[in-house]
């Protein structure tokens, strides 16, 4: 059974950091995309970042460049979200996601076959 489990998560005021950390089991494909999903309240889920196992190549949403950085230990199946000047714009839920399918945009949540069950990050003003 594939598991991802998001710690890391808590209140922080405006311009602080946190670290997220997905742990992931049961899951043993090589060839894969992992990343960083969060949703607002009254909002849709949206991509923030992932990277793709093959070449390691990396994406970000556009609001989150140059503060986020994602990174991965593979040998201890650790995905991880390094989240910088952090915004209130930033509070939402973060779910880790990993997907087989990788032959599409990896930011996409449509394409995503396991989820965890998210962790709340809230950024105070």
């Amino acid at each position: 059974e594939v598991q991802l489990v998001e710690s890391g998560g808590g209140l922080v005021q405006a311009g602080e950091s946190l670290r997220l950390s997905c742990s992931v089991s049961g899951f043993a494909i090589d060839d894969y995309a992992i990343g960083w999903f969060r949703q607002a309240p009254g909002k849709e889920r949206e991509g923030v970042s992932c990277i793709k196992s093959r070449d390691s190549s990396t994406y970000y949403e556009d609001s989150v460049k140059g503060r986020f950085t994602i990174s991965s230990d593979n040998a201890k199946k650790l995905l991880y979200l390094q989240m910088n000047s952090l915004k209130p714009e930033d509070t939402a839920v973060y779910y880790c996601a990993v997907t087989t399918v990788v032959s599409h945009m990896c930011l996409s949540a449509d394409f995503m076959d396991y989820w965890g069950k998210g962790i709340t990050v809230s950024v105070s003003s």
